[in-house]
């Protein structure tokens, strides 16, 4: 194995491609998705610095999509007036041909954290940020 990276493998964007409830997302133009630790300080004998033991974990991301087909207000906006919060499957791939692995991950029980209405400027794409927490994660592809 080379101690030089294959600058051709470095994985685009471009590339991506996103699914929510097993729907392509065509408008989405980015994701991520992140596993955050939570840690408590350990106190140790013999030390004056403490050690970190991680004691939760919690998933949570972004979907960014350009604002071209009021997907996430259909989705969401009648549940929300009717107090349900709902629950969906966001897969993300990543596959660019210069890199001779696939990269597809599955996040489950997603609940996007609030829903943007209206979010506008002359001149300026659409553009909507939904960010969301989730229950569970899979590597399908890596």
């Amino acid at each position: 194995m080379s101690d030089i990276l294959n600058v051709s493998e470095v994985r685009s964007g471009t590339w991506g491609q996103l699914w929510l409830d097993n729907e392509q997302v065509a408008e989405a133009y980015g994701c991520q998705i992140k596993v955050n630790k939570t840690k408590e300080d350990v106190a140790r004998c013999r030390t004056l610095i403490n050690g970190k033991k991680m004691t939760a974990v919690s998933i949570t991301g972004t979907v960014r999509i350009y604002n071209a087909t009021s997907r996430l207000i259909k989705l969401e906006g009648a549940a929300l007036k009717q107090g349900r919060d709902l629950r969906h499957t966001i897969i993300s791939n990543l596959d660019d041909p210069d890199n001779p692995n696939n990269q597809r991950i599955a996040v489950k029980g997603v609940s996007f954290d609030d829903l943007t209405l209206a979010d506008w400027q002359a001149a300026q794409l659409g553009q909507i940020e939904a960010p969301f927490t989730a229950e569970d994660f899979e590597v399908l592809d890596s």
